[in-house]
């Protein structure tokens, strides 16, 4: 009885290292598709062409009602119904204000899957922008407050 269980026990610990062994994976590869917030501005500085994306979930927009100018917000629940949101022909760029990056990582794996290749996150979201003292701007434009997912 005891073998049973212990061997049980192993199997799950096994099972549970594997799965985490596989975030870490994923996470250190998405690293690949980030961009950090003085590289981001340093690139709107020099007037490239690039789309900026804010994926923030509706009640953290609700919550902090401000955006990085020239950001174009897209409920994350949108972008991943409809990936022909973000351009494909220029480069871009996905925020939002989880501490892990968790919503803009997602849009990233989305748009990763279905080939979109010139796509990056922000590190550190809307929080990494802000401290660094770079502007944001009231967003005043009504959103639907969908809080499923």
């Amino acid at each position: 009885m005891y073998l049973i269980a212990i061997c049980v026990v192993g199997a799950i610990v096994l099972i549970v290292g594997i799965v985490r062994m596989k975030q870490l994976r994923n996470r250190r590869e998405l690293e690949n598709y980030s961009i950090d917030a003085e590289e981001l501005h340093r690139l709107l500085e020099s007037k490239r062409d690039i789309v900026i994306l804010d994926v923030r979930q509706p009640l953290d927009l609700l919550a902090h009602s401000e955006i990085i100018p020239g950001a174009k917000r897209i409920a994350p629940k949108e972008v991943m119904e409809q990936a022909e949101m973000i351009p494909r022909d220029k480069d871009s760029v996905l925020y939002c204000t989880c501490v892990s990056e968790k919503t803009s990582r997602l849009v990233l794996e989305n748009a990763l899957n279905l080939h979109f290749s010139r796509i990056k996150f922000l590190k550190g979201g809307l929080a990494a922008w802000k401290e660094k003292g770079y502007p944001v701007e009231p967003y005043t434009t009504p959103f639907h407050l969908d809080t499923a997912s």
